[in-house]
């Protein structure tokens, strides 16, 4: 799993599991904590994500809420988009739309 961008932006790619979710919420978090605004997760390079990933991103969802920020997923993988949307997620996460 590779995480790359700054406060406002980043791109999340590799496989978001049980291997790399400390990693992971340790970046995220950093990130909401030192920015302002919208923070965006680009998905385009994600390979994957197991249940521990994706509470991951639940995670980093309220604490942006807390923050007063609001975290949007951008570029969600089609089959990761059908995972958000059998589990309902995608009614409480903000998801891009896809062009």
């Amino acid at each position: 799993m590779h995480i790359r961008g700054d406060h406002t932006e980043l791109v999340v790619g590799g496989r978001l599991d049980v291997r790399s979710a400390a990693d992971a919420r340790t970046v995220l978090h950093d990130a909401v904590d030192s920015g302002r605004g919208d923070l965006v997760l680009d998905l385009t390079e994600l390979d994957s994500w197991d249940a521990t990933g994706l509470g991951v991103i639940m995670g980093v969802h309220r604490r942006a809420g807390r923050a007063n920020r609001r975290l949007v997923l951008r570029g969600v993988p089609p089959q990761m988009q059908r995972l958000l949307v059998a589990t309902r997620l995608h009614r409480i996460l903000a998801i891009e739309s896809q062009p």
